[in-house]
């Protein structure tokens, strides 16, 4: 699959990193928006607020959650230039030390069990056991940074191997650690310029490989694929619903689709009922908003960040990949310029950029 594919700039990197920040903290607003049930009443609040240009993204009010914090922990690993086992062992010291600054930020439950059996360091440190409850968004909404590392069509192994260990550091289940790879394969699409309508065709034609993958690796392996369908089903359920499962659209929206109807439909896509909650509709809503925001960043924040359900970690999804399509020109200064580890998302957009685009292969 072809995209306009370029050489995209350094500050399109940093405005991925910047704004899936931007995104996790708006989504979250430090937890009343992540855990509202309704996106008209976070939409009425908003609009009480001043609107979307109004608000000041900051200390104290406006933190990042867990969301950023994990997600930088994968970039800053990955910024190592560390390949193989030596970088999923750094991921796993990583994960481990960003355990330690989750005040207020409210970590899901197997993030924190995750990582309390890692043992990086140790051989196959980096590994925990199969667990049939690990079906959470906490592996998706870190990973859209190793997408930034390995852009290219060329790196497509490297990406799933990359996007499944790391996942399943914490989510071992497929419906969670394919989570991973989904934001990390979109995130480098958006990198590649290939049209949104292909993004979800793309997703289904690589998931053989990544059970090859999980299959030749032989970790478990029989209890992901036990568990393996419903990640794929439900993909091919939303991409009829939408008309892309050929790829070839046009997409196709529910005739009326504002914050209610947005938040009815959003949990068809759950698990559970509550949206954006698991590793395959994390990336699904943020792709639905997408599709659905154009060049609009109210359009995006509407759509993936001010919703009822996990609205942070769909957030965090959809803005890495908007900023790489549109930058940061025209966002409302407050909505990023004092944004929590704003430097520290800059600095991991750098030395990603550097390694994906600078570095001339051995």
């Amino acid at each position: 699959m072809e995209g306009s594919y370029h050489t995209p700039s350094r500050e399109a990197y940093r405005a991925a990193m910047v704004l899936s920040g931007a995104g996790d903290a708006l989504g979250y607003r430090n937890q009343r928006w992540e855990y509202c049930t309704s996106g008209p009443q976070i939409h009425q609040e908003l609009q009480e607020m001043g609107g979307l240009s109004k608000i000041r993204v900051a200390l104290p009010d406006w933190p990042v959650s867990d969301d950023t914090v994990l997600h930088l922990a994968t970039a800053e690993a990955l910024a190592t230039g560390k390949t193989g086992e030596p970088l999923f062992q750094e991921l796993a010291r990583r994960y481990v030390e960003a355990m330690k600054d989750m005040e207020g930020r409210k970590p899901g439950p197997t993030s924190i069990l995750g990582t309390s059996q890692l043992h990086p360091g140790e051989p196959g440190g980096y590994r925990i056991p199969f667990n049939p409850n690990a079906t959470g968004c906490g592996a998706a909404m870190r990973s859209m940074c190793i997408g930034l590392r390995y852009p290219h069509p060329s790196d497509l192994n490297t990406l799933i191997q990359v996007s499944i260990e790391s996942g399943r550091m914490t989510h071992h289940h497929p419906t969670g650690y394919l989570g991973a790879l989904a934001s990390a394969l979109f995130t480098a699409y958006a990198v590649q310029g290939l049209p949104l309508e292909l993004w979800g065709s793309g997703l289904l034609k690589t998931l053989p490989l990544a059970l090859e993958y999980v299959q030749a690796v032989g970790v478990e392996s029989e209890a992901s694929v036990g568990a393996w369908t419903y990640f794929q089903e439900k993909w091919e359920w939303y991409l009829s619903e939408r008309g892309l499962i050929d790829g070839r659209g046009p997409v196709r929206f529910p005739s009326t689709y504002g914050p209610a109807e947005r938040d009815i439909i959003y949990k068809t896509f759950s698990l559970d009922g509550w949206a954006g909650r698991s590793g395959h509709d994390a990336p699904m809503i943020a792709y639905d908003a997408l599709l659905g925001a154009g060049n609009s960043w109210e359009q995006l924040c509407g759509r993936s960040m001010f919703h009822g359900g996990d609205s942070d970690s769909t957030g965090v999804i959809a803005a890495c990949c908007w900023g790489l399509a549109y930058g940061l020109r025209g966002i409302p200064d407050g909505n990023h310029m004092e944004l929590e580890y704003r430097d520290r998302m800059v600095s991991a957009a750098d030395s990603l950029y550097r390694l994906a685009w600078e570095q001339v292969p051995a």
